[in-house]
């Protein structure tokens, strides 16, 4: 195996943008980072001079994100996938496994965007957000789960999906739906790991409480002086998921929270380092506070039936006939 004993981190997304930043501060921070995205390179040929290419810009790929973490002295492995494809998606993480021996930490910031009207959003635009956004996330979250089991109910995944409010649905219902549905399946696995007394494994939701400079970013914002003034390093994003994955998993486990926001509760104060414009005060994208999805019946499910124990049950009166 060639872990090297440290805990091995699958970051799916992360060939530029936030996703290349969190894979590059992980491996600063001991893990043994896979990264995985679809676009692939040969970053052996690009000459040191030029390396490494913005982080933005097309030319950050796996690959080039695997060099520069290697070059730096940390571990990382390149592997493609696409996420749309429900079987690659299984390949990769049972390849991580096969290759590194364990894996135990999960990350998906794979994301599809497309903020318009209902009326003005195709049903294929809208497919494809699905497919990418909540299908790939819980293809993901699926085949990790087995070997989350071998490990002995232990890790974390940390999911890129915001709170769950009624504003974030306005002139982006399409992407709302499978963003907040990313939201839901954190959620609800977290309530899973509860009752199964799976008290080592938790997941969470992080989302930016101001603009983050990404590839989403790259281009129109970064020749506009004011537009930059409202943007943040994407320092802060990798800086929260390490402070989650530092966390009891307690305290963490079902959390839909901003990295700002969550670094306060860790005594963060100053986030002037994280400012793209020196001096600058980012506006927050973010309300304030939050709804509490709970209500007074949280506990009284009523009869409560379990799909597959119903399906056991009818298969065994069938072979019974």
């Amino acid at each position: 195996m060639a872990s090297e004993n440290k805990q091995v981190c699958l970051v799916i997304g992360a060939s530029r943008g936030i996703g290349r930043q969190v894979a590059v501060d992980l491996a600063k921070h001991g893990y043994y980072v896979v990264v995985a995205a679809k676009t692939t390179s040969d970053a052996s040929t690009i000459p040191a001079s030029e390396f490494p290419p913005d982080p933005n810009s097309p030319k950050s790929t796996i690959n080039t994100v695997a060099r520069e973490i290697t070059e730096a002295g940390g571990s990382a492995l390149a592997l493609p996938v696409d996420v749309r494809d429900v079987e690659n998606v299984k390949d990769l993480i049972d390849e991580v496994v096969r290759r590194l021996g364990r894996l135990d930490v999960l990350i998906y910031n794979s994301g599809a965007i497309w903020w318009s009207a209902v009326e003005t959003t195709p049903v294929k635009r809208f497919q494809l957000m699905q497919q990418i956004n909540p299908q790939g996330l819980y293809a993901a979250v699926s085949a990790a789960l087995p070997h989350f089991g071998k490990n002995g109910w232990k890790g974390r995944i940390i999911v890129v999906s915001p709170p769950i409010y009624s504003r974030f649905f306005k002139g982006k219902t399409a992407y709302a739906m499978g963003k907040v549905g990313m939201s839901v399946l954190t959620k609800g696995l977290a309530i899973d790991f509860v009752r199964q007394g799976r008290k080592d494994m938790a997941i969470t939701s992080i989302w930016p409480a101001a603009s983050i400079e990404s590839a989403a970013t790259y281009g129109a914002v970064s020749t506009d002086q004011e537009l930059l003034k409202d943007l943040r390093k994407a320092t802060i994003y990798s800086d929260a998921i390490l402070a989650m994955l530092q966390s009891p998993a307690e305290e963490v486990n079902g959390l839909l929270d901003l990295d700002e926001d969550f670094l306060r509760k860790k005594g963060v104060t100053d986030f002037s380092k994280y400012n793209v414009v020196p001096g600058a005060s980012p506006r927050r994208i973010m309300p304030a506070v939050f709804p509490d999805l709970t209500v007074a019946e949280q506990d009284d499910e009523g009869r409560r039936v379990d799909s597959v124990k119903l399906r056991e049950g009818r298969e065994a009166d069938k072979a019974k006939l």
